[in-house]
């Protein structure tokens, strides 16, 4: 492990992220002693078009949540993906568009995975994340990578600035959790002051769990009869896992830049699915990656901002399949990423500016399978964006220039492909205070299938089509805060804040490829769905405000309804149906009340029911599902520290559910924790 770390820190490269921003009041003076309440950007830089969904310090703090996929169930639009377990995969999809059309940037970089464009969400600790934003469309802020234009949705996690109280140079933060399937989490957070502009930041982590959760397993014939019915113990689900983050952080004049290295190592079971009366598989996964990267921005005067971004990533992957039934697998994939962007923003007039970006991007996989193509990815990005603030009206127009060249060195095959994807969005606030706001958007985004889509030894597929897709959407936002004005003509604290989003949509999404299991967890069967038409309603509603004396109470309510259906070719049997594993109805609550010392926290989920294949018949239907969370925290002192205890129960009424079928979810469960925080 310490070898990991001094390899982390040797390796370190440059990175940034803001500059101040002026808005109609002063200028803020906040130096490192609160650095977390700087804002961070320019007066050019940040005229948001489309609002986001975001939660962010003690919202997430509050969720029985362990990972970034975890917290992100409660945004409306996504479905996420879960195989079970403390180490199962966790991938995002957002409006039925599929999982590689999410965008996951940390700390403002994109993280890229060629191999096969899943990003799993689950080995993002919520430990050190600050913030965790979700964006439709993409973020309607002009100053950004040009890969940040070409998604056609986005996830931003952002880590934790350090603060240092006057006087105080440095902070040390350590979490201990303990639950159920013998899960054991501890953190360290260590904050250090380095000078009056530079700040450094480590995180580590280190997880275990056995993955043993008993589960019932039911199953009945199509004529309503039961064809099974049995209490099982899920097997082969352990993991341990390493993670350790490096941050340095300083501030320029008119800018910022920041370096970060991330290590995550992990061992761990994976339990597959539950067919043919096997319960238990011997498929073993073993993951380490590390990245490191650097960015650096800065204004020049009130007119011109650039910014610089470059990253180098390393992913290995160990798969063995160690079961007596089938061949023996063992196989070991190694892809590198290298990423260089400069992002560079003018001010023309007052109100109106215009940036132009450029991103080159490298990757390269390496295998030790039989006759492996050993595929290498140049891809190059162009954006010409330019954004208009004027009185009551907002508007953004984009399009990104994509090419993508492809070279296997098996059999020197070569594939290219290139795309321009426009994209326009418009805000408008018809009332004075702006607390009321229409918006709409149309944008196209296209994306190249990954090296397993079409190089996979056995499964993939050379002949797949890129995936183009057009998105339209129109919705609204009311923001308003209730309560008596202040003395500075300011609503009180006391006050209740309402705020409300409601947004229909359609997408329309041509050559779409799905993955989905086929009999192990790590290998996928890839389509071309040919055609595919989504329409959509989010809604996302929130309060909060004093109940009473002492008493803080927050409410967050979402709702979507989607109706995404094939619609490639009336002979088929699925011609109109659902596509998998999407819900026509899903939904999430969270309830939250504050007294004093002491938090408490309720959340429930609710997913309708699916199909897992293209037919929707009563073969392939999967039942809906619910499940309500609890927990509550208390904060006290002892001697020279503060603690803050945590309990939870998770699952509370036990519900039996799959999220992927014959992958059975954990029933009811437990946790409690420990965090100190001492005086130094």
């Amino acid at each position: 492990m310490a070898k990991r770390l001094l390899l982390v820190v040797l390796c370190l490269v440059v990175c940034v992220a803001a500059m101040p921003q002026r808005t109609g009041q002063a200028w803020r003076s906040d130096s490192l002693q609160h650095v977390q309440e700087v804002v961070i950007t320019s007066k050019l830089v940040f005229r948001e078009v489309i609002p986001s969904q975001q939660l962010k310090g003690d919202e997430l703090q509050r969720l029985s949540a362990l990972s970034v996929a975890d917290a992100m169930r409660y945004f409306s639009g996504v479905q996420l993906k879960d195989y079970g377990g403390v180490g199962g995969v966790k991938t995002v999809d957002v409006r039925s568009m599929g999982t590689n059309h999410l965008a996951v940037s940390y700390d403002g970089i994109v993280l890229g995975n060629a191999q096969n464009g899943q990003i799993d969400l689950g080995q993002f600790s919520l430990d050190n994340i600050e913030e965790v934003t979700l964006y439709n469309g993409q973020k309607s802020a002009i100053f950004q990578a040009a890969s940040d234009f070409a998604s056609a949705s986005s996830v931003y996690m952002r880590t934790k600035m350090p603060r240092f109280e006057v006087g105080h140079s440095t902070n040390l933060k350590a979490r201990v959790k303990y639950g159920a399937s013998d899960l054991l989490r501890s953190s360290v957070l260590w904050e250090q002051r380095l000078g009056s502009d530079v700040s450094l930041s480590t995180n580590a982590e280190v997880m275990t769990a056995s993955g043993k959760y008993k589960f019932r397993y039911r199953r009945k014939n199509l004529d309503g009869t039961v064809a099974w019915d049995t209490t099982a113990t899920r097997q082969n689900g352990d993991i341990h896992a390493e993670r350790v983050e490096l941050n340095l952080h300083g501030i320029l004049e008119q800018g910022q830049w920041q370096l970060k290295g991330y290590l995550y190592n992990s061992a761990r079971g994976i339990p597959g699915a539950i067919v043919n009366n096997v319960w238990s598989r011997g498929e073993r996964q073993q993951d380490l990656n590390t990245f490191w990267q650097a960015s650096w921005q800065k204004s020049f005067g009130d007119r011109f901002s650039t910014r610089w971004l470059a990253k180098y990533a390393f992913y290995q992957t160990h798969y063995e399949n160690r079961d007596t039934t089938v061949l023996p697998v063992d196989n070991t994939y190694r892809q590198q990423e290298f990423y260089l962007s400069t992002a560079n923003v003018v001010e023309l007039r007052p109100g109106w500016s215009a940036s132009l970006s450029y991103d080159l991007r490298w990757n390269k996989l390496n295998a030790s399978t039989y006759n492996f193509a050993y595929p290498t990815r140049w891809t190059h990005m162009l954006s010409l964006a330019t954004a208009v603030d004027y009185r009551h009206l907002k508007v953004q127009a984009s399009v990104v220039g994509s090419y993508a060249n492809d070279h296997t060195k098996t059999n020197n095959q070569r594939k290219t492909d290139s795309q321009l994807t426009p994209a326009l969005f418009a805000n408008i606030y018809p009332f004075k205070g702006k607390w009321l706001s229409l918006r709409a958007y149309v944008k196209q985004s296209y994306r190249m299938p990954t090296f397993n889509d079409l190089y996979y030894t056995d499964l993939g597929n050379a002949a797949l089509k890129p995936e183009r897709a057009t998105q339209f959407d129109v919705g609204l936002q009311l923001s308003k805060h209730l309560g008596a004005p202040g003395k500075s003509g300011n609503s009180a604290k006391a006050g209740t804040h309402v705020s409300l989003q409601a947004d229909i949509y359609y997408n329309k999404v041509k050559d779409k490829i799905i993955a989905y299991p086929k009999g192990q967890q790590f290998r996928w069967t890839m389509l071309n769905l040919g055609e595919v038409d989504i329409r959509g309603l989010d809604v996302v509603g929130s309060v909060s405000g004093s109940v009473c004396r002492d008493i803080v109470a927050t409410l967050r309510a979402q709702y979507t309804y989607q109706r995404a259906i094939d619609v490639t070719d009336p002979s088929r049997p699925f011609y109109r149906h659902q596509i998998p594993y999407i819900p026509h109805h899903s939904g999430s609550l969270i309830v939250g009340l504050d007294w004093k010392r002491l938090a408490v926290n309720y959340s429930f989920m609710y997913t309708g029911e699916r199909w897992n294949a293209q037919v929707n018949d009563a073969y392939n239907y999967m039942q809906p599902w619910y499940t309500s969370d609890l927990s509550a925290s208390y904060r006290f002192s002892l001697k020279h520290c503060t603690l803050r205890a945590t309990a939870e129960v998770n699952n509370l009424l036990d519900q039996q559910y799959d999220v992927i079928a014959n992958y059975p979810m954990p029933g009811r469960n437990f946790a409690i924790g420990l965090e100190i925080i001492p005086k130094l």
